[in-house]
């Protein structure tokens, strides 16, 4: 990897003049993600931008709480704002969400991973986890059929990376010693510890969800923002600007 310059920790980072939000993981928390919006846009209101601020959703919409389908609507909705520019990362779950629609056997391990209150929040039948194969095969096709054709569109077009300035949005994490450009899909989606317990330093600041954790972390080479919505009733995002950082949150 190439060595971190020192302008951003002698300065502190750039955004390159840009408002960002970065947005944990949302987790089918519908409620939350639209009470968010409701400070992210006043807080957005009172300053004068040349440029629409940005929205960057670092993944993990669906599993785990009851709203899969309406947080991807809202996500859909908000694509459409010309107010804001909108950059939707994929997360793991989405991962295993499009492996389950490629290959039913994907099912049981997904169930495992909340993917059972997806299915629900389409309306497909949810089979027990230790369901035969034949069960989980027929809620593939329930959930392909079910799919609108947006939210198939929406999920094929999930980013890996977003880079502004001094900061790339990861959903997991990135892995030290691999340039931001030679990461692979798996490491991005998926890294945990190798990533939150490395002393390198890394390109950019990295902002990422995935691990959650009860408060925000707010470091000087990455930044998490995972609270855990699904379980804690917490969704929080940080807005950037420049070197400033402010932390926003819905509460349930």
């Amino acid at each position: 990897m190439p060595p971190a310059t020192d302008d951003f920790a002698r300065l502190g980072p750039t955004t390159d003049g840009r408002l960002i939000y970065a947005v944990g993981d949302i987790h089918g928390r519908a409620d939350l993600l639209r009470a968010l919006m409701v400070s992210i846009r006043a807080d957005a209101a009172m300053r004068a931008l040349e440029t629409p601020p940005v929205l960057v959703f670092v993944g993990d919409y669906v599993d785990r709480g009851s709203g899969s389908r309406e947080v991807i609507d809202i996500l859909i909705e908000l694509q459409a704002d010309p107010r804001f520019e909108v950059r939707t990362l994929k997360g793991n779950h989405e991962d295993v969400l499009l492996d389950f629609l490629k290959d039913a056997r994907c099912g049981p391990a997904w169930a495992g991973f909340g993917g059972l209150e997806t299915l629900r929040s389409y309306g497909a039948q949810a089979p027990q986890p230790r369901a035969r194969h034949g069960e989980w095969k027929e809620a593939q096709r329930a959930l392909a059929a079910a799919l609108p054709h947006s939210h198939q569109v929406f999920l094929a077009r999930l980013e890996l990376m977003a880079i502004y300035g001094d900061y790339a949005f990861v959903h997991a994490g990135v892995r030290a010693g691999a340039p931001l450009g030679a990461q692979s899909e798996r490491d991005l989606l998926w890294i945990r510890e190798e990533f939150l317990q490395t002393t390198e330093r890394f390109e950019k600041v990295i902002v990422h969800g995935h691990t959650p954790d009860v408060e925000p972390f707010l470091g000087a080479h990455r930044i998490g923002v995972d609270t855990g919505a699904y379980a804690t009733g917490v969704l929080t995002a940080v807005r950037l600007m420049d070197s400033g950082r402010r932390i926003i949150q819905a509460r349930s």
